[in-house]
């Protein structure tokens, strides 16, 4: 019921807007870019120009991205936040999708699954906000069922959103519950193809011998906590993958890789497949 009424509401948001811009969080992901995608389908369906705004140099989801620059109806819609700043107007309806967090904004729909923070945009016009769900995309799965025909969806947009599914219950592993299985035969049929779908998910070489190195560092704390702390500077993907990978070794319900960028600053990918909210513990420490 809660979907089909937040399906309405961003119909009609959609409906009465000028444009629509969508975005993420900084460094965007397949969730991110298939969400994105997802919104993109519903203003097509209402007629809306839609764009979706992301900084191209800070992304896990480029090969996503360069295959649905290959479709003509995304041939120009992706945009720079500069140049999303610039042409806004006062009817602009932005949706922020896999994040709860902005730091200015006025006329907004939020559409996460994650906890929320401490940041979270609470002058949104309307908010889909259900930390039950395994992925932005889940979310937006059920949003299509309700708003648009399986035809009107192309497959490059089912494709999308199944690999963000995929991507953030690590390929139906975890935090997965009867709709994400729902989202992901609705997305199925309406012609995701699942080999087409695992090529997104695939890394290159030169990760895949990074994300190992990482791992040669890794020690167990107090029985159960995975922790590698690398002294060379990481890609940002290649620590997170590592973090996933922590978490196949037998006891491990926490994992943790600490690494620096370069620039003085440490970064840290947490991840969790036990009690331990390591969103808290993010938190804690000014991230989250």
């Amino acid at each position: 019921v809660k979907s089909r009424v937040m399906a309405n509401a961003l119909s009609q948001l959609i409906q009465d807007s000028s444009k629509v811009y969508v975005m993420g969080h900084k460094f965007s992901d397949l969730d991110t870019l298939g969400a994105a995608a997802g919104v993109c389908c519903i203003a097509r369906k209402f007629g809306t120009p839609c764009r979706i705004v992301m900084d191209a140099n800070k992304t896990a989801a480029g090969q996503l991205r360069d295959r649905m620059l290959s479709a003509p109806e995304y041939s120009k819609a992706f945009l720079s936040p500069q140049e999303a700043f610039l042409h806004a107007d006062s009817r602009t309806l932005l949706v922020v999708v896999d994040t709860n967090r902005l730091e200015a904004c006025t006329r907004v729909a939020v559409i996460d699954h994650h906890r929320r923070a401490a940041t979270y945009i609470t002058n949104a016009t309307m908010s889909f906000h259900e930390p039950y769900a395994s992925s932005a995309c889940e979310l937006m799965a059920e949003l299509l069922e309700e708003l648009v025909e399986q035809p009107d969806i192309l497959h490059v947009e089912a494709e999308a959103m199944l690999s963000g599914i995929m991507l953030d219950t690590k390929d139906f592993t975890v935090r997965t519950g009867e709709r994400t299985f729902e989202a992901a035969a609705f997305l199925r049929r309406a012609g995701a193809d699942t080999s087409e779908v695992k090529k997104l998910l695939q890394t290159d070489m030169e990760h895949t011998v990074a994300r190992y190195k990482i791992l040669q560092t890794a020690s167990i704390y107090r029985a159960d906590i995975a922790i590698a702390a690398p002294t060379e500077p990481q890609e940002r993907i290649v620590a997170a993958q590592a973090a996933d990978e922590l978490l196949n070794i037998a006891g491990v319900t926490a994992s943790l890789v600490i690494y620096p960028m370069g620039n003085g600053d440490v970064f840290i990918s947490a991840r969790s497949i036990g009690e331990l909210n390591v969103q808290l513990v993010m938190e804690a420490l000014g991230g989250g």
